[in-house]
């Protein structure tokens, strides 16, 4: 499957893009109807190489819904910010230089992989939570390896069970399987839907 991986143009990747707000509009997104009973978790998955497209695209996904009168309540976290600032919490960010220098990648990746537990990443999305009615998990990229993807949404679906979740991955996701990069098998993650074919 993987090895059939489709390569979307430039063209093609902003027609994709432009599909997630009308979908995120319709009633059966918010509401979780035609899902088989699933959890509402979707993956928006890309060329790796499309990053910064993407990246600018979130903005106005977060524009057109987050105002006033809006029912459409969206937050978006990113992995990478979230790990700097559990980093800054644990006293560790400002040692992370020296601690690669002088010990070596090895050690930084045991003493990182510590303390970005999935379960602390879960904490922060639900103690920034408030009254959002919608997530958008970006970053995914940047915390590899630290922070792994299917974990992520592994332990998501524990508190957001109700609430529709998308997850930008740059690689490739079939249904089945997770494809960092279009390099890394993250791991098998069935329980989320693409977002846009």
């Amino acid at each position: 499957m993987f090895g059939q991986w489709v390569r979307y143009s430039m063209a093609n990747l902003n027609s994709r893009l432009d599909k997630i707000i009308p979908k995120i509009k319709e009633d059966k997104f918010i509401e979780g109807r035609g899902l088989g009973n699933e959890i509402s978790f979707y993956v928006f998955d890309y060329e790796p190489e499309k990053e910064l497209v993407v990246r600018d695209y979130i903005p106005h996904i977060l524009k057109e819904f987050n105002h006033e009168g809006s029912n459409r309540r969206i937050i978006e976290f990113d992995l990478y910010k979230l790990l700097i600032e559990i980093a800054k919490e644990k006293r560790i960010f400002e040692r992370i230089p020296q601690m690669e220098e002088k010990q070596g990648k090895d050690a930084l990746f045991k003493a990182m992989a510590n303390f970005a537990k999935p379960e602390i990443f879960l904490q922060k999305i639900k103690e920034q939570m408030q009254d959002h009615n919608i997530v958008l998990i970006t970053g995914v990229g940047k915390v590899y390896p630290f922070v792994r993807s299917h974990n992520i949404l592994n332990n998501l679906q524990e508190v957001l069970d109700k609430i529709p979740v998308i997850m930008f991955f740059p690689g490739e996701y079939d249904g089945l399987s997770l494809r960092l990069f279009d390099l890394f098998k993250d791991d098998n993650y069935y329980r989320a839907f693409r977002l846009v074919d």
